[in-house]
This record gives structure tokens, sequence and C-alpha cells, in this order.
């Protein structure tokens, strides 16, 4: 599943193709939204936030409502930037999404959901999440500190859960949870209550995504050699980089919300066993005397 800095990217991308362009094509393939009619409006911007991709539409000459599409990627999800009348190097039944302004168009493929909202629905859609990794807003003293209330208020799940659920923290996946986990040296089945630290791990959260925002390929080693990018994840079976134990994996997770069965969390984790110990079998986490 693209991450909260691909999803950035994908954003800045559309934005700096189609901001302040005037639609002459638009298609919204799917049954709920396929007859919204989007064409001699103008694209006023796209953003992201966290995992989720908003462009964001203006009225119409006849004074109708602003409009956002609402785009997740899921796990599938692409975004093509392309000049108009360009031949479409994906199949076409693929395509969910065609905007065109000028001689640029914009194709989501595969894309986990579309949504047409109005831009009060739009906010609503994403009222839950947690602070955004990769925000416009970001206070490195107040968004850290939230987002580690929001984590600690559930002291016995799982730091790997509590990681991808996005009501925490905006914009961590599978890979920056298993990066994020070996770097701080934390076995992500370990109960948040265990886990020393919160707010670094938090800040180092930041850091990584903060520095691959605008790479194409993920680098969390600080090596940018093919194949050496990456310390655990994707490397089942292989010797850890750091002390040479063969990498593990395992399913960790559940339902972020137990009402909604389409709420997973249930992803793959990687880790090192010499060099994340799991701290929830060796007694009580360390913590500072009480004078």
């Amino acid at each position: 599943m693209p991450e909260g800095d691909t999803v950035h990217r994908a954003a800045a991308r559309v934005h700096a193709a189609l901001a302040g362009r005037t639609l002459d094509r638009v298609e919204l393939r799917v049954p709920r939204f396929a007859a919204v009619d989007l064409r001699g409006r103008t694209v006023e911007a796209a953003r992201a936030r966290g995992k989720h991709l908003l462009i964001e539409i203006g009225p119409d000459d006849r004074g109708r409502d602003p409009v956002t599409l609402h785009l997740h990627l899921k796990m599938e999800g692409r975004i093509h930037v392309l000049r108009a009348g360009e031949r479409w190097r994906f199949p076409a039944h693929t395509a969910r999404l065609v905007l065109r302004g000028d001689d640029v168009e914009v194709v989501g493929t595969e894309l986990g959901f579309l949504r047409a909202l109005s831009p009060a629905e739009a906010d609503e859609a994403i009222a839950h999440l947690g602070p955004d990794l990769l925000g416009d807003d970001w206070d490195p003293s107040s968004s850290t500190a939230d987002i580690v209330r929001r984590i600690g208020e559930r002291p016995t799940r799982t730091i790997g859960e509590a990681l991808l659920d996005q009501r925490n923290l905006a914009g961590i996946g599978t890979v920056y949870r298993a990066e994020l986990c070996f770097v701080r040296g934390v076995d992500p089945r370990d109960p948040v209550e265990a886990v020393p630290d919160l707010r670094a791990m938090v800040t180092l959260a930041r850091r990584m995504l903060v520095a691959n925002a605008d790479r194409a390929v993920r680098v969390t080693t600080g090596d940018t050699r093919r194949g050496r990018e990456l310390w655990v994840y994707g490397r089942d079976g292989k010797p850890c980089r750091r002390c040479g134990t063969e990498v593990e994996t395992f399913r960790l997770g559940g339902r972020a919300d137990p009402d909604d069965p389409q709420d997973s969390l249930d992803r793959i984790a990687y880790r090192c066993p010499s060099c994340q110990p799991r701290r929830a079998t060796l007694g009580a986490p360390q913590t500072e005397e009480k004078s």
C-alpha cells in the first residue's frame, strides 16, 4: 500500500499539472458518481492528508458549489500524469478517474475508492485522522505530543498496530513501521506501555518521511545503492544488516475499528530477533524513579 510520502508526491504532481486549469474532460468511473459533470470547472488545488488524496475543484459558471474529489490508493492505486492524447501504458479498464485540462491529463488507476464530495463532506471524511507526518501544519512540539497522547490511550495494544492506525498518526504503512521499529530496537508485538520513549519514535517517524518526501526510491539505511536501501522490510529469511541474524516475518494486527469489518490493520511485520528483543517477555520496562 502506498504510504504517506508516496501520496504526498502524487498530490504534488497533480497540483503542478492541473491547478489553475479548466477541465474539458472528466470521467469518474465509479457507479455512484459516474453522472457527476465537472467539465468547465477549474481545479483549485490537490493535496494529501496522510494516505488520502484530495483534488479541490471550484464552482461552475452556474453557481453550483465546489466539489472535492476524495481518493485513496489502497493497495494497487496509481496516479499517472500524461500529455493529453498520450497513449496509456496501462489497461484502460483499470482507470477510475480521468481529468484533462488543456494539454495535460491525470488518470487514476485501480483506486481503492473515489468519491465526489462537498468541501464540508471531504473535511468530515478525514477528520478522524491524526496529525499528518508530512503536513504543512506540523508542529514539532504540539503535533508530536498529540500523537504520543493518542497512542498512549491504548497502552496494552501492540506498538505495531498503533503505528498503522491512521487515527493516531497519518502516513505510516508497513514499510515505515518495519524500519521505524528496527531502528528504535522495538519488537512490533510489544505493547505500547513497554515501548521506551514514544516521543523519540514519533520524531524518527517524521524524520524518515521528510527525508524520503522527494525521493522516488525510499531509503532508511542512508545507503542509496540498489538493494541496500532498507533495514528489514522485504528481507524475510535474509541476514540482518546490523548483526547477521535471520530476519523473521509474521502477521500482526486486528481491526482499527472493532465496529467496522473493513477497517483492518492485519499486515505483515518484520523483525530482527537479536536487534529487536521482546520487552514484554523481559519484565516491566525501566522507568525513571519517582522522587
